[in-house]
């Protein structure tokens, strides 16, 4: 691309020395190569080639809206969210449900009821008092199981009881429904009239004081 002191030159235009830079300056104020307004072209047909199809895409998507009330489309719209909050909330609440009642059926291993029934209606009054679930525990419960002791002891196995009954299970005759323990009540013959020679022998250990040496 010429510049403009080689273009005047071929014209025989001589530009003397000390006007050159001013010459310079003036051409490149006020005008631009033709490379430079081609650039300047392109530049504006590019953007002008988006806009158009931005508008066009607006146009497209403006029909879509055509007969539409805007009031309503507003108000389905606000339904569908708060479809969509409630749908979140309910999956969030069953969620908590299954973790708790996974808490509860651990915590109440360890708890002896009565019967199955029992059970089941321990278990329902809990999940209906409204106690909280907080990093796996069953906050209050072990407070609200004693209420519910208190209340209704014919729901639970009394433990000590038990160890009660089974002591004393332990310590009978059996086949004589006698006592072993030292009431006096049970026999030398009670023992040896066992016909069972485990339980026989069981029972002589536990009353050795009956039996004499070389007896």
């Amino acid at each position: 691309m010429q510049n403009i002191e080689a273009i005047l030159a071929e014209l025989g235009i001589e530009v003397p020395s000390d006007k050159k830079g001013d010459l310079t300056k003036k051409v490149s104020e006020n005008y631009v190569t033709k490379a430079e307004h081609e650039k300047k072209i392109g530049k504006a047909e590019t953007e002008r080639d988006n806009w158009k199809s931005k508008a066009e895409t607006a146009e497209e998507t403006l029909k879509k809206f055509d007969g539409v009330d805007l009031e309503t489309m507003q108000t389905e719209l606000n339904n569908w969210k708060q479809k969509a909050e409630t749908a979140a909330k309910d999956y969030e609440q069953k969620i908590y449900e299954r973790d708790f009642s996974d808490a509860l059926k651990t915590e109440l291993e360890s708890v002896k009821f009565s019967s199955d029934a029992a059970k089941r209606a321990v278990m329902a009054e809990i999940k209906e008092s409204g106690l909280k679930l907080k990093d796996g525990k069953i906050l209050g419960l072990s407070d609200l199981i004693g209420q519910i002791k208190e209340r209704d002891a014919s729901a639970f196995i009394d433990e000590e009881q038990e160890k009660a009954k089974q002591q004393a299970a332990r310590f009978t005759v059996p086949g004589t429904g006698k006592s072993t323990g030292g009431s006096g009540t049970t026999t030398k013959k009670d023992i040896m009239s066992i016909k069972d020679p485990t339980e026989r022998q069981a029972a002589i250990a536990e009353n050795l004081s009956l039996f004499g040496k070389g007896e």
